[in-house]
């Protein structure tokens, strides 16, 4: 952890060009939401976010594997017991498959408790000739298309941060409380697979990841009950500068201003501008941070933002997360790759094989193929195995629910299932729990094949 640079404080964002940002019609009104957030507890601590910053040092070096998952946009309606422990359930049982796979330690990370704001190709959106500002997220409007509804309000931010607050503690409770017993294979929802070809396949990964856990516990004489406490981050994408800097804070005992409304933020390509104001925010928090980049991200782009937010070459400071779409990953993951290593920087580096493989769907809503993600990420791990970097992780936007987003995978999700009711997302499309915990057992078995 380093201290901020001399010329930076938590709101000289404003000095540049803020994107995606929501246009509000009263700044006093805005200003005080912004007060009353500053005043209130922090949602993590420096501790945990130093924690973190430790293992991703280690994901860096090949020694750990990152699980980066959860909502596209979460909204305030889903904070709700049920719904948050299947997320926990599908991210938990993700990450075990993934360690034998990998046969590393799993970094989870989950993309809630905070990931309220999402940035829109458009600011507005028109329906049978009526204009209205986009949906933006339910941390500054609402979906419904009325004016009421897509009206910017600064009180959402409030509301955001109480519901992030909320599914922490529960997230906290669930992780600390024996939440995954891995000794039931009860809780392995594998009935998708039963008429799959990989079904022995899944089966057997399933029968592997218990039969080592009890061999650890005959050998250490502990039962995995008695591990009470499992690590779990949190994560989300660093939109609304106006809510990251009212939660940044220096704190006692360690140099620098931390962001202390989640453990990672990231930057998303259409923020990462290097003279833009996200990345001027994020050039001075001490927290580990993400920047996703994509197939238009040229060198002197990039060398640009790893001379501004990763300038001492800190270790687990900078995780680059690429999402380059199946059928151009091959043509620009190799020479990203190059571009860091001339660079003199380590970075970590993580797979998003969701977002470059988004179309439209024929029956008029936006889909991913299961296969064209799964695609991705095997050529991610064999590009970054060839050029002798490590792949340290994979970030995906999924749910525990059974809903039909994505369409393929062994449950057999089609395009004429995406007009039902199980399309919930607002924003983009998700795995399901069964797609999610299958392309975990892929992925892992291409990671154990390596």
């Amino acid at each position: 952890m380093v201290a901020a640079p001399s010329t930076w404080t938590p709101e000289s964002w404003k000095s540049k060009v803020a994107l995606q940002q929501p246009v509000y019609e009263s700044t006093a009104e805005l200003d005080e939401v912004v007060r009353q957030i500053a005043g209130l507890p922090p949602l993590v601590t420096s501790w945990e976010i130093a924690d973190l910053q430790a293992q991703l040092a280690e994901a860096a070096d090949g020694k750990r594997f990152i699980l980066q998952g959860g909502d596209c946009a979460e909204r305030f309606a889903d904070c709700v017991p049920q719904l948050i422990a299947n997320k926990m359930k599908i991210l938990m049982q993700m990450s075990l498959v993934l360690v034998h796979g990998t046969g590393k330690p799993v970094i989870r990370m989950g993309r809630f408790a905070g990931q309220y704001s999402k940035p829109r190709s458009d600011d507005f959106e028109t329906q049978s000739g009526v204009t209205l500002p986009s949906y933006r997220g339910d941390n500054i409007n609402r979906p419904a298309f009325t004016p009421g509804d897509r009206r910017a309000d600064p009180a959402l931010l409030l509301r955001g941060y109480e519901r992030a607050a909320l599914t922490l503690n529960f997230v906290r409770s669930l992780a600390r409380g024996g939440f995954a017993d891995l000794h039931h294979p009860e809780y392995w929802n594998l009935e998708f697979a039963r008429d799959s070809p990989q079904s022995e396949a899944y089966h057997q990964i399933v029968k592997s990841v218990t039969g080592s856990l009890r061999f650890m516990e005959n050998v250490l004489g502990v039962h995995s009950g008695q591990i009470r406490a499992v690590d779990f981050f949190t994560c989300h994408e660093a939109l609304h500068l106006h809510y990251e800097h009212a939660q940044t804070h220096e704190v006692p005992h360690r140099p620098g201003y931390f962001n202390l409304s989640t453990h990672f933020p990231w930057i998303g390509m259409r923020t990462a501008a290097p003279d833009g104001a996200h990345v001027e925010y994020f050039r001075g928090i001490a927290n580990p941070i993400g920047i996703k980049i994509g197939p238009s991200c040229g060198r002197d782009q990039l060398l640009h933002l790893l001379d501004i937010l990763h300038p001492v070459n800190e270790p687990g400071r900078l995780t680059l997360i690429h999402r380059l779409g199946c059928d151009r990953i091959e043509d620009h993951l190799p020479r990203l790759i190059e571009i860091v290593r001339s660079a003199g920087k380590k970075v970590v580096w993580v797979c998003d094989p969701m977002h470059g493989n988004t179309r439209m769907s024929a029956v008029g809503v936006k889909t991913r193929r299961f296969d064209d993600i799964l695609r991705e990420l095997e050529l991610a791990i064999d590009i970054h195995a060839s050029t002798g970097s490590y792949l340290g992780g994979v970030h995906f936007e999924l749910t525990g629910e059974d809903v039909t987003e994505c369409v393929g995978g062994a449950s057999g999700v089609k395009e004429d299932d995406l007009r039902g009711e199980n399309y919930r997302s607002e924003v983009d499309p998700r795995l399901n729990y069964n797609q999610s915990l299958e392309m975990a057992l892929l992925v892992a078995r291409k990671l154990l094949a390596r």
